[in-house]
């Protein structure tokens, strides 16, 4: 999970809120020392810490909302607070003229080339005509590895790969350009900042005129990130910037923070190794996840990249109808695959991010829906439609096809089983409330966000 220490720690934090019989300004002393703590173990910059703590501070004082109790409306203001502390507002670059251009900066280990393939996916599936270009010649793999990316996303590369100066390597392919939508320009980098990099950066921006100017951030450098971020800054003007790696580490509020000495906003952040692992940030989503309030828009995105319109509405109204079958298990089962690991989508789902599941019960998870997909790959056309059919022959021909054991499969019939039930339970039911009421729960009220 992004930020898991940062996140259980809000989300304990907030807990004592939600628990407390009454709200006085003690609780609220020991709620704002405890946002503090949590924040500045995560690297962030202690006067911005301070900032936001005391504007907590400051509003809690205000008189509660109508249709509001006191709890509810501190929560409210921490996750605004938090939300404003971290940009307010989603920065979406507009691919406006063609080519729009991204120039990405930053240091070594940043993690530039890899954010350039994935920006490129990212722009791709979006239906831009994308190119990248690689005008690092200081690090010897750059070349090369822009280049596998650029194959594997399947947009245009341009490089040269023994020319020494990064602006020759622009000019080369300046006219190719304008057949793009978008063209991704991955600069050199250095260990620090050093005044060869500046000059080479200010003598590729002046020709260049990016439209965009993104430093890549690693979430892993905690504090020094608001040194380096000024120090690019200064260089060349960071329209935005990019926080790579930070799904693996603790620190990353020293990367997330750095945004406030640039005065840009956070544009993407990298969530994971794999090149679909790019996320538009959305402050308010983010924070959502954070404090275990979810992110459902985020999660509806995921689902309309994971699976077809049609597609869609063809389950949709097999669920209404409350026919079921293997095959719609397999195909929901490989759209789950497609959005992520269950630990990425739990954690946009209102109020399961504060379930505190152990990453290791997730990774059991993923690994038997794994296993069934090998089952039903074993299963005959007939099987998969009439899994009420399977006999306890036929699990053995299963398991022995799958390389399962029989109580794998048996678990997978189980499963099906129990899934069908719900549908059911949905069979031609359109009024959620309804529906509600028969499965003896209520509708959700509004969350007051």
């Amino acid at each position: 999970m992004v930020l898991e220490k940062l996140g259980d720690s809000l989300r304990n934090t907030l807990s004592k809120i939600t628990n407390a019989v009454f709200v006085d300004e003690k609780l609220i002393n020991e709620l704002v020392k405890d946002i503090q703590r949590a924040l500045l173990q995560s690297d962030t910059n202690v006067q911005l810490v301070f900032d936001l703590s005391s504007k907590i501070k400051e509003r809690a004082k205000e008189k509660t909302l109508s249709g509001m109790t006191q709890r509810e409306q501190i929560i409210k203001i921490v996750y605004e607070e938090l939300t404003n502390f971290l940009g307010k507002e989603a920065k979406e670059i507009k691919i406006t003229k063609k080519p729009t251009q991204l120039m990405l900066v930053g240091l070594f280990g940043s993690g530039k080339t890899t954010t350039a393939g994935k920006l490129a996916k990212f722009y791709k599936k979006r239906g831009y005509k994308v190119a990248v270009m690689q005008t690092d010649t200081w690090r010897p793999a750059a070349y090369d590895q822009l280049e596998q990316l650029a194959s594997t996303v399947g947009v245009d590369f341009f490089g040269i790969k023994k020319e020494k100066d990064p602006l020759n390597i622009y000019l080369a392919f300046e006219k190719k350009l304008k057949e793009y939508d978008l063209v991704i320009i991955d600069t050199a980098g250095r260990d620090a900042l050093s005044e060869e990099l500046i000059q080479e950066l200010n003598h590729l921006n002046a020709s260049i005129h990016a439209d965009e100017r993104l430093l890549v951030i690693s979430a892993d450098i905690g504090q020094a990130a608001q040194k380096q971020a000024q120090a690019f800054h200064e260089t060349v003007q960071v329209t935005g910037v990019i926080v790579t790696k930070l799904e693996g580490t603790a620190k990353g509020g020293g990367a997330l923070s750095a945004c406030a000495v640039t005065k840009s906003s956070i544009t993407f952040i990298g969530v994971g190794e794999k090149i679909d692992d790019l996320e538009m940030f959305h402050p308010q989503r983010f924070v959502g996840r954070l404090i275990g309030m979810g992110d459902l828009e985020s999660l509806l995105e995921k689902a309309k990249e994971a699976i077809t319109e049609e597609k869609a509405k063809d389950m949709q109204e097999k669920f209404l109808k409350g026919e079921f079958n293997l095959i719609d298990l397999y195909e929901q089962m490989k759209a789950l695959k497609k959005m992520g690991s269950f630990g990425k989508i739990m954690e946009m789902i209102p109020g399961m991010g504060q379930l505190k599941m152990p990453k290791e019960l997730l990774d059991v998870q993923e690994g038997k829906v794994e296993k069934w997909r090998h089952a039903m790959d074993s299963m005959t056309k007939q099987e998969l439609e009439e899994p009420d059919q399977i006999n306890a022959e036929r699990i053995d021909r299963i398991a022995a096809g799958s390389g399962l054991k029989i109580a794998e499969v048996r678990e997978l019939l189980k499963q099906y089983r129990q899934s069908k039930k719900m549908m059911k339970l949905f069979k031609g039911e359109k009024d959620m409330s309804k529906l509600m009421k028969r499965m003896g729960g209520k509708m959700p009220q509004g969350s007051g966000r």
